[in-house]
């Protein structure tokens, strides 16, 4: 049973109906039979179970008003005072109802207000405890639903900011491919500039989405390799392979795309022999990606100081997209930086 069915209006007067009637009846199951063998009715008897129904409806209205209107209202107002003044109005009232019924219907014993303390002073406080109990965890619950909506409104803005900051960043690095191809005056200028219109595309009317096929995203991550390869040559070798993709596997936009800037920005230049390796698969709704790329100590430093947003902006975003569910790692060794990142895309 799910339990949004308990948050429901209907369900919860049939829940609190059923719990009172449990608990006002259960004396009546307790208690030994009145019919014994030398025991005949007596007209009290019926008048006094009339009282005992009446009594506990006042018993569940004070359980209300207390939580209610007693709890919210002179509590938070830190009207100590009030709030006591309030209690001992309420444990009159109930007093004068009490001798009221008596007066008007019991006939066989009058009424005692010694006996009224002794019966209904435990009565009267564990209403109070079990009305302020109530409250209490309502309001918890409260909070922290209103709690979890505004962590969930913070996280869409903030992922939304992250998302934002990526998008300038890597149309930064494209337009600057495409001004060194025109110094160039190269042949690849129109083809790279029909590749950029299809990312510009991509990042236009799909990064507004709140996952897109890994397909599509794996197309991005092509088409921006395919512009760096036209602008860089023979001088930096590219690796890339892409298995196991085609099962329908949905990812956030631009999330990969980073590792990839990244490998670009601090793989070539002046570096001999420079080389990129990327590689994505999925195995069994596991996502791997890992890309790596030679590196210069000098050179990196340099960069990371004068230009780019880092891993730090990827970081961020995969701890509060995917929490636990992720792994990534990164590591400087024998002249390679590799990064290396495992998602659970369920």
């Amino acid at each position: 049973m799910k339990l949004n069915f308990f948050q429901k209006k209907w369900a919860i007067i049939l829940l609190h109906s059923v719990c009172w009637i449990i608990l006002f009846t259960l004396p009546f199951f307790l208690r030994s039979s009145y019919k014994h063998d030398n025991h005949k009715a007596q007209p009290c008897d019926v008048t006094m179970i009339y009282f005992y129904v009446t009594s506990s409806l006042i018993w569940i209205v004070l359980f209300y008003v207390h939580a209610y209107v007693f709890m919210p209202v002179v509590l938070r107002s830190k009207k100590v005072w009030l709030f006591i003044v309030l209690q001992v109005l309420a444990l009159a009232v109930i007093y004068l109802l009490h001798w009221l019924y008596f007066d008007l219907f019991v006939t066989c014993f009058k009424f005692n207000t010694a006996n009224f303390f002794v019966y209904n002073i435990f009565t009267y406080f564990l209403i109070l405890a079990s009305g302020t109990a109530y409250i209490v965890l309502i309001e918890r619950r409260q909070t922290a639903k209103l709690s979890q909506e505004k962590e969930t409104e913070n996280l869409k803005t903030e992922l939304l900011f992250l998302r934002s900051q990526v998008s300038p960043h890597f149309m930064f690095n494209v337009l600057n491919n495409m001004v060194a191809l025109a110094r160039k005056k190269s042949d690849l200028l129109e083809p790279s500039l029909i590749k950029l219109s299809s990312l510009m595309r991509y990042m236009l009317y799909e990064t507004d989405e709140q996952k897109v096929p890994l397909e599509k995203e794996i197309e991005y991550i092509q088409s921006y390799i395919d512009l760096q390869q036209q602008r860089y040559g023979k001088n930096v070798k590219i690796f890339a392979s892409f298995n196991n993709v085609g099962n329908g596997s949905e990812i956030e936009p631009m999330l990969l795309i980073p590792f990839v800037e990244n490998a670009f920005k601090h793989g070539t230049g002046m570096i001999a022999e420079a080389q990129i390796n990327i590689e994505l698969k999925v195995e069994g709704g596991i996502l791997q990606f890992v890309v790596s790329n030679k590196y210069n100590d000098y050179i990196m430093e340099s960069k990371d100081k004068s230009s780019g947003i880092g891993l730090n902006n990827v970081r961020r975003r995969l701890n509060l997209l995917y929490g636990k569910h992720h792994a990534l790692l990164i590591n400087k060794k024998d002249g390679w930086f590799t990064v290396s990142l495992q998602i659970n895309l369920h």
